[in-house]
């Protein structure tokens, strides 16, 4: 069973990221902080869950949570100041949105970047040990489905509505015969074979 909380009485801030390892789209991110002592008995890290699932989880979340926020960086930002630390930024922005500012800031993963001075422990695979963090996982990963769902209206060729912008054979595919959009990560490894892509290559 998940832990509802790291501490006994300091606020704390479940915080995680979804589509760090896509060819396109933004990394998404989010904070949430539950109620002390919460509980949900569906409640895990947003891999283990169905989409379905997961849709019905952001209701309760987004109902259940005393404050939540989403952060998101673009793919241009991405190319400009990496991946990773896009990731950290995207998590900076859906904690600077909160509407209490966090004691304790709960990261997924084994690294993060101080923000605004609010103490932090990163937690290795903590979507699936805190509450909190599997809250923000899938509040980041539905919110950054759902978007890239709408742009892959805009190019559909790339599979976007079921693989949400990663590597997968059919987006790779599309990448090799049509190039890239305005929404792919350029500084990324597109295709296995290191095909240049060439900027007439890129789709309008």
């Amino acid at each position: 069973m998940l832990k509802s909380s790291f501490t006994k009485d300091k606020i704390e801030a479940g915080c995680d990221e979804a589509g760090r390892g896509c060819l396109a789209g933004p990394v998404v991110a989010a904070a949430v902080i539950l109620p002390r002592k919460y509980r949900h008995k569906h409640l895990n890290d947003s891999k283990q869950l169905s989409k379905k699932k997961r849709d019905s989880l952001r209701s309760d979340i987004e109902n259940d949570a005393l404050h939540w926020a989403v952060g998101v960086v673009d793919n241009k930002e991405i190319d400009k100041i990496n991946i990773l630390n896009a990731s950290y930024l995207a998590m900076q922005h859906a904690i600077d949105q909160l509407s209490q500012r966090p004691e304790l800031l709960l990261i997924d993963g084994n690294r993060y970047k101080p923000h605004n001075e609010i103490p932090f422990e990163c937690i290795v695979k903590g979507d699936g040990k805190f509450l909190s963090i599997a809250a923000a996982s899938i509040l980041a990963k539905t919110y950054r489905d759902e978007y890239m769902e709408k742009i892959g209206s805009e190019y559909p060729e790339y599979g976007w509505h079921t693989n949400a912008g990663y590597p997968t054979s059919v987006h790779r595919e599309a990448i090799k015969l049509m190039g890239t959009t305005p929404y792919h990560r350029i500084s990324f490894r597109l295709l296995p074979e290191q095909l240049e892509l060439f900027p007439d290559q890129l789709v309008k």
